[in-house]
């Protein structure tokens, strides 16, 4: 049985299996990373394409679509990718960040201009800059291993899907209902707790358990307890990645009393138990350190040269 894994996210064969990863392709023709990305299925995340320079194509189906300097490109989950540099163009170089978001961003990653599911924008001159700049400082943020980096680069990231959706075309609300967020602010106070009691949170919110579910539910994309579960290992995987306490203790600051129970839950939603997780953490790290130049041996002036 072949057990590699690929641990450059540049190449086939990486999992992905990370909360945020990112990067720049550096595509020139004839070269190394000169071949077309090719997922049937796309992927478990959202992927944000940001083209710095030449040109690449976007293949739906029969259809297709070119990215242009300053162009962003959203991949939604398990949507097909077929991309790659344009045919008669020497180079695409392209930023990405790949991530899974928060619950709270669902009405800010549905984008107005979409072939089929794949989202794109091509910001005014007003904000293209700032968006340009705020992304590619995202991408070293995510390429950093200093701690809490990559809650540092969602907290980023989230700035600049607002910034985008301020200065889109969109005309439709972005907000969230605010009897949802102080649900959202019960629960994180709530983590360490063990019970979880919908009449507790109702109350908080003066509403009927079965009204406040379903507000929860259609504004959110997925049930009160859902959302709960998800915080509570959104904070072990920071403590793993962060701290030496043991894999009790940290399921204990989250809510499970159950070592077991907590290792299972884990799993199931990452993918790793979390020793698997802490070490794997680790890994990624040393490989950051390894290939960190990638990104800054890139001059815009004098190594970008449009063809």
């Amino acid at each position: 049985m072949n057990t590699f894994q690929q641990n450059d996210p540049l190449l086939p064969g990486y999992s992905f299996n990370v909360h945020l990863v990112s990067g720049l392709t550096p595509i020139e023709k004839a070269g190394k990373f000169d071949f077309f990305i090719d997922r049937p299925k796309g992927l478990n995340g959202y992927i944000i394409n940001l083209t710095y320079a030449g040109q690449g194509t976007i293949y739906r189906n029969q259809e297709f679509f070119n990215c242009h300097p300053g162009d962003f490109v959203l991949f939604p989950p398990k949507e097909p990718h077929l991309y790659g540099r344009k045919d008669d163009e020497n180079n695409w170089f392209h930023f990405w960040i790949y991530f899974r978001p928060r619950s709270t961003w669902k009405y800010l990653l549905t984008w107005e201009n979409r072939l089929e599911n794949t989202g794109f924008y091509r910001p005014s001159i007003k904000v293209k800059e700032e968006l340009e700049q705020l992304f590619i400082k995202i991408v070293e943020v995510g390429q950093s291993t200093i701690i809490y980096s990559e809650n540092l680069a969602m907290s980023m990231l989230e700035q600049f899907l607002i910034r985008r959706a301020q200065e889109s075309s969109d005309t439709f609300a972005l907000s969230i209902d605010n009897r949802v967020l102080q649900v959202c602010n019960y629960l994180i106070d709530t983590l360490d707790q063990n019970k979880f009691l919908l009449d507790n949170v109702a109350d908080k919110v003066c509403l009927s358990t079965s009204r406040i579910a379903h507000i929860f539910k259609d504004q959110m994309g997925m049930s009160i307890g859902e959302w709960q579960q998800e915080q509570r290992i959104s904070r072990a995987k920071i403590l793993l990645q962060t701290t030496q306490m043991n894999i009790a203790e940290i399921g204990l600051c989250c809510g499970f009393e159950d070592q077991l129970y907590f290792s299972r839950i884990f799993k199931k939603r990452i993918g790793l138990s979390p020793q698997k997780y802490r070490y794997s953490t680790q890994e990624q790290n040393k490989r950051k350190i390894e290939n960190i130049n990638s990104l800054y041996l890139f001059d815009k002036k004098s190594h970008f040269i449009e063809s």
